[in-house]
Order: C-alpha cells, then structure tokens, then sequence
C-alpha cells in the first residue's frame, strides 16, 4: 500500500482545516475543525464562539485555550465525534467523497510529526487515527461496510 501525506497540497480536501461546510444537528460549522472543536464542549455558548472563529485555526486555539471546560466524556468520545463529522464533511461536499473514493485502496496516513494520536507522530508510528477514519469512510462511501 502507498501511504498518502495528509499535509500534502494535493490532499489538502482531507484535511479538517479545509474550506468545506457542514451541518451537524442543525448547525452550520465553517470548517470540520470547527464542529470537531465545538463538540468538546457542552455549552451553547461556548459551542457558539467556536463556530464563530474567523478560521479553522483561530477554532483550534480557542478549543486549545477552553480545554478545562471540555466535556467529561471527551477523550471515550472524540474518535467517534470526528468519525462522524468526516463522514458527514463526505456526504455533504461531493468533491470530498470523490477524492476520498479516488484514493481507492491506498493507505492515508496524516503526515504530522507533532501528533501521535490523530497522526504518524515523529517516530512515523503514530495511531493514525484521522488516516483510519478516512479509510473507514472511504470502505462506507464503497458500501463494503456499514457505518
């Protein structure tokens, strides 16, 4: 398998930073930064300053500075919450679930040497766990598995 640098140019529709709306239980988020990071919190107004971040990066740093007020639950469920909303990032902008189902059986692997978690960390034996759940929405977008 051929492993996909998820910080590439190419492949920057993956990345969660990219320019493509969703919707999620009635809201409308700028960016899947930008739901990833409001889900952490069970405020609305919290919530509500995340979606209204100028930039996906402005929604990071504001999600990184409001990390005491996370949701109890938060690290049992944010492998789940940023599953769905890739799966959602997907069904909702087509030219996502074409790239992604392009990608056909190829290995993703987010390129990030700062994280081991959600990428290959600095080692290149990180979890990987945004390239998994690409691949696991690409197997979906196939109909080979169910969601």
């Amino acid at each position: 398998m051929i492993s996909i640098p998820y910080y590439e140019t190419s492949y920057f529709i993956f990345h969660n930073f990219s320019a493509h709306a969703i919707k999620i239980d009635g809201v409308i988020y700028p960016t899947a930064e930008h739901a990833f990071h409001a889900q952490k919190f069970e405020s609305e107004e919290l919530r509500s300053r995340i979606v209204a971040c100028p930039s996906p990066i402005a929604a990071f740093t504001l999600g990184k500075e409001l990390k005491p007020q996370h949701r109890s639950d938060w690290n049992e469920v944010k492998v789940d919450v940023l599953t769905n909303i890739i799966r959602q990032k997907a069904l909702q902008n087509p030219d996502v679930k074409e790239a992604l189902l392009r990608t056909g059986v190829e290995e993703i692997v987010e390129v990030n040497p700062k994280d081991s978690f959600w990428g290959s960390g600095a080692d290149g034996k990180g979890w990987n766990y945004t390239g998994k759940i690409l691949m696991k929405i690409r197997e979906e977008l196939k109909g080979t598995v169910s969601p």
